[in-house]
């Protein structure tokens, strides 16, 4: 019984001797390869963090500039931000803070070029691309670029954004002289626009001045 156990056993170790012989390096590359992809993907995963913990600590310096309204601090920060960190959500933020202060101090054009960066560069995490690229569009109108403008309202495809795109839109159209056009889009703002939103109003008073009743004048007509 011994033996035959013996025999059994020695047979089964050649049987695994020739499966290893056979599958033992592709078995060995595979397991490596795994091992690697977890190294990378906890590396990258540390590396990420790492970038966000020190692009927190530079957005607050960013952020006391802003605060003491100091555009040329602030327009630096933000550009470091871009240069070591522009693939967080620091660098996209700061961004759209510094436009709004440079557009403040009457730096349109270095407001548009920070718009563009955000817009073209910024996180894709976040809506602050779109976010960017609506307030860009507003500052081509500024600008009487309108073509520049279409393109920008066109790269907007969120649809959390729609209605405010249609708004920009049709203000785009209204500069054009495209009443009827503009008419058509504004109204579509406001079919979209949540009604417990206060940019309604604005909407509404728009449309007032191409001839349409805002929904107060329309129930009062009514009775």
């Amino acid at each position: 019984m011994a033996a035959h156990l013996d025999l059994e056993e020695q047979e089964q170790l050649e049987q695994l001797k020739a499966f290893w012989k056979r599958w033992g390096n592709l078995i060995t590359w595979v397991i490596t390869a795994v091992l690697a992809a977890f190294a990378a993907w906890q590396g990258w995963n540390w590396y990420q963090r790492d970038q966000a913990a020190k692009a927190a600590a530079m957005y607050d310096e960013f952020d006391r500039a802003v605060a003491a309204q100091d555009v040329d601090k602030a327009s630096i920060a933000a550009g470091d931000l871009k240069a070591r960190y522009g693939g967080t959500g620091y660098a996209a933020q700061a961004g759209l803070q510094v436009a709004k202060l440079q557009l403040d101090k009457g730096k349109a054009d270095d407001a548009r070029q920070s718009l563009t960066w955000v817009a073209e560069q910024g996180s894709e995490g976040g809506p602050y691309r779109d976010v960017a690229r609506l307030r860009l569009a507003g500052l081509q109108l500024d600008a009487k670029a309108y073509d520049e403008a279409a393109k920008t309202l066109d790269a907007i495809k969120s649809a959390d954004f729609a209605a405010l795109v249609a708004d920009r839109r049709g203000d785009l159209l209204l500069l054009q002289d495209k009443r009827d056009a503009a008419k058509a889009e504004y109204q579509k703002a406001l079919a979209g626009m949540d009604k417990t939103q206060n940019y309604r109003s604005i909407i509404e008073a728009k449309l007032a001045t191409l001839g349409v009743p805002t929904a107060v004048e329309a129930n009062g007509a009514a009775q």
